[in-house]
């Protein structure tokens, strides 16, 4: 490779086609290839806020090595080459050489990457996913896993395809740092609370900027045609993408609906996540949604701002949404209730509660409830941390505690709720054949067509005939 500099990065274009060669499985059961000498080798795709949370956790893995870094904004991408040889080198490592690319199928044509962590705004997700599931990588992936419904079915039909390993960015399901969720989850999954009648669901809340949409020029460090991907063209403003003097700083993609949907799916991905979980809907979904919200006007960010959704379950359970509700998941049943959320504990200055020790992140009706459950009891995987679990799986070549058959149900469940909230009124879903029921406007936000056949996920699949 040639030498690294910035003047490469902003004035070189990696060129390569979108059509990949696919490289071998490279997992196998116990392989000895992910033995103490030979790590799982990982790059990471997306080196932002939450990339760079994501390669803190993962390099702590001992099974993990980050290996690789892209971004299309190569301040990101020198900063993220950075934090990881940092890290090896403060372990006592000599000449730590990360790779540093802008364009991720570089990546994926190499057969020394065994897995990718995609930690990219939500509209980038399905394409360069499906890309890494047909590359034979094994996939780390943000939450909401997609943007939208068609999206998360294809990239379920890519994973399933390829046979490889996909862990969704759901920490909520693993034990740290909240292990409220798990607990909660268990209780109404055996019934400790009587037949579940309702869920009641805060995801917090969005706010307007205060600013108009201003037109900027694009910096030279950022390929904005390559961020905007599969999303309508348009002209670039920084506060719809990422702070251009910040890592940390919440970027305004997520307040942008052309690139995110909002607390809807933002937060949404992680609370109904849990919420189908415990109700053993995680391979199902919503019956009917009825939606309302108030959408942001005349202000750079588009998403919706307060909003109230009613879903109905099988079995009559009834699922609602408001921003009125505490953050969080609570659960009412015939016997008892039970209510969990983060509490004190926070992995982003962005978590929408406040930390606050006296409020306890599990509460119940009767500490009864509590009590150890049965020898017969439905029980979670143990995951002591979501991206140990993932790593484990790859070597065990079995399935992770959130895979894509369970997230894109989630994702699903927001983008329906979501739909409602467009409409304005009540829609109806078949969770069995993933579709909607006589209903042509809800149809037409089923998915949404890429802005170029280059980032086309559907192409992908249609070329290797994956129905």
């Amino acid at each position: 490779m040639k030498k690294l500099t910035r003047r490469s990065f902003i004035n070189t274009a990696v060129g390569l086609s979108a059509g990949l060669a696919l490289p071998g499985m490279l997992v196998g059961c116990r392989s000895p290839r992910f033995s103490a000498n030979r790590r799982i080798q990982i790059a990471q795709i997306g080196c932002g806020r939450m990339g760079r949370s994501d390669m803190i956790y993962t390099m702590r893995e001992p099974l993990a090595r980050i290996v690789a870094v892209c971004d299309v904004d190569t301040k990101r991408l020198l900063e993220g080459k950075k934090l990881a040889e940092n890290h090896y080198t403060g372990r006592g490592e000599k000449n730590v050489n990360v790779k540093a690319v802008t364009d991720y199928r570089e990546l994926l044509s190499s057969p020394e990457i065994d897995a990718v962590i995609i930690s990219l705004p939500d509209h980038s997700h399905a394409y360069v996913a499906v890309d890494a599931a047909l590359a034979r990588k094994h996939i780390y992936i943000q939450k909401p896993v997609t943007y939208s419904i068609g999206e998360a079915i294809g990239l379920r039909k890519a994973v399933e395809h390829s046979k490889v390993i996909l862990q969704t960015g759901s920490q909520q399901r693993s034990e740290t740092p909240w292990n409220s969720f798990r607990i909660a989850s268990e209780l109404v999954r055996n019934g400790r609370i009587g037949r579940l009648r309702r869920v009641k669901i805060g995801v917090g809340l969005d706010r307007p900027s205060g600013q108009k949409p201003a037109l900027m020029s694009v910096p030279p460090n950022l390929d904005y045609e390559r961020w905007l991907g599969p999303a309508p063209m348009q002209d670039y403003m920084e506060i719809r993408v990422h702070p251009q003097n910040s890592l940390s700083g919440r970027p305004g993609w997520i307040t942008t609906e052309d690139f995110g949907l909002g607390m809807i799916t933002n937060w949404g991905a992680h609370h109904l996540d849990i919420a189908q979980w415990a109700m053993g809907e995680e391979l199902g979904g919503p019956l009917t949604a009825e939606g309302e919200a108030k959408f942001f006007t005349d202000d750079a960010w588009t998403v919706h701002g307060t909003y109230h959704v009613e879903m109905t379950y099988p079995g009559g359970v009834e699922l609602e949404l408001d921003n009125k509700h505490e953050v969080g998941i609570h659960f009412e049943g015939d016997e008892g209730w039970v209510f969990c959320k983060r509490g004190a504990e926070r992995v982003t200055a962005s978590d929408p509660n406040e930390p606050d020790s006296k409020d306890k992140a599990l509460r119940v009706s009767d500490p009864k409830l509590l009590a150890p459950l049965g020898s017969n009891a439905v029980v979670w995987m143990p995951s002591k941390s979501h991206y140990g679990n993932w790593l484990e799986s790859i070597v065990a070549n079995r399935q992770p505690i959130a895979p894509i058959q369970e997230s894109a149900r989630t994702v699903t469940a927001c983008c329906v709720g979501w739909i409602s909230m467009k409409l304005g009124r009540k829609v109806r879903w078949n969770p069995k054949t993933e579709r909607f029921i006589d209903d042509a406007a809800a149809d037409a936000l089923f998915d949404r067509p890429a802005r170029r056949p280059e980032y086309d996920y559907a192409v992908r699949l249609k070329k290797l005939r994956i129905a």
